[in-house]
């Protein structure tokens, strides 16, 4: 009986030895699961508030990137306003301050300048219309109006077709002849040389002279050097906008002529060889029979009072070995409406076209087929 007692008691105990250890079981798994669970939420919460900053950030970038792209777009279509006006404003300052201005229409500018129905405005259109249908001129460029008007439109042409130095010029320095006319011939009047509107310079002649000659020396060099027919004619523009540049090319090519005529007038004394027959011409003259005369009753008022003659226009074309075909709006309907400077010219020699109605300010018209 006893001994059924004791083995109730040990099967309750061990009973209870097992339910503890299994609830002591449940617990840890319990505990286990909690402790997944805490971290689980931990992390989620983590990474919920680290997105929440992120998201901030984000959203505090992309407004700033919005408004700087707002910003340089307004700034880029503000620039790009300011830089239309500004080259608008540069072009038309080029334009105005131009003394070869682009081309425009021949019979249309025929129209504008010669309305009404006068004899001579009848006359000048029909010249200008029988350019255009016999002489394939269909442009103009008009050339400011003074009295450096023909020598602008030689040079201008002589630049813009990119025709290069003369043969003579090839072999002497142009430099070396204010030096060379001055002290080795002995011609100390050239001190009387006057530039255009500026009458009379004295000492000052000399030197003023040779900045002339380096300004043609380089500006001819540096555009018959390119090759590029828009960018030359873009140089172009660029040097006959500029007055003091200008006028120092022009009064170049007056000294020029001085030195050809002094050489020829040494040739013509010394019975050397023959000179071309236009300084015959020249010399002939009764304002025009020695260098000095020349410089005094002509030279010097080109520029300032008088333009160049038709006899000088010859010398011209002779000194740049051009020939210069001329059409003489005004000589319509005779022999002198197409005139040749010089008479005498070689075959190889470029051509520029002048047009005058007066022969006293000339343009230059554009020929196409």
């Amino acid at each position: 009986m006893q001994r059924q007692h004791d083995r109730g008691a040990s099967k309750n105990r061990n009973h209870f030895i097992e339910h503890k250890n299994r609830s002591r079981i449940s617990s840890d798994r319990s505990v286990g699961r909690h402790e997944v669970w805490s971290w689980k939420a931990a992390s989620k919460e983590s990474l919920c508030l680290m997105w929440q900053k992120v998201k901030v950030q984000l959203m505090l970038s992309m407004s700033f990137l919005t408004a700087v792209f707002w910003y340089c777009r307004r700034l880029y279509s503000f620039l790009a306003q300011l830089l239309k006006r500004w080259s608008n404003y540069l072009q038309r300052q080029l334009i105005r301050n131009l003394s070869v201005l682009p081309e425009v229409d021949l019979l249309g500018y025929s129209a504008r300048e010669w309305k009404g129905e006068t004899k001579q405005a009848k006359q000048m259109r029909e010249a200008y219309e029988e350019l255009f249908r016999s002489c394939h001129i269909k442009y103009l460029r008009q050339v400011r109006r003074d009295n450096y008007s023909v020598i602008r439109a030689v040079l201008f042409q002589i630049f813009s077709q990119g025709i290069p130095f003369p043969s003579w010029m090839k072999e002497r320095d142009i430099l070396k002849l204010p030096e060379k006319l001055l002290y080795s011939q002995g011609c100390n009047w050239i001190q009387q040389y006057s530039f255009g509107p500026e009458r009379y310079t004295g000492p000052n002649a000399f030197g003023k002279l040779r900045k002339c000659m380096e300004a043609l020396k380089t500006n001819w060099a540096e555009i018959s050097a390119t090759r590029d027919h828009e960018e030359r004619g873009s140089m172009c523009n660029t040097l006959f906008s500029d007055e003091s540049k200008e006028y120092k090319l022009y009064e170049a090519i007056k000294f020029i002529m001085l030195y050809e005529v002094v050489e020829a007038y040494e040739q013509i004394k010394s019975r050397g060889k023959p000179v071309h027959n236009l300084f015959n011409l020249l010399f002939d003259r009764d304002s025009s029979s020695d260098p000095l005369s020349f410089m005094m009753n002509h030279l010097n008022s080109i520029g300032d009072s008088i333009c160049l003659d038709q006899v000088e226009l010859s010398l011209l074309g002779y000194l740049f070995e051009v020939k210069i075909r001329v059409y003489r709006l005004h000589r319509f309907n005779t022999e002198e409406f197409q005139v040749k400077y010089p008479a005498e010219y070689r075959r190889e020699w470029n051509e520029i076209a002048l047009l005058t109605e007066d022969d006293h300010y000339y343009h230059i018209p554009l020929f196409r087929t």
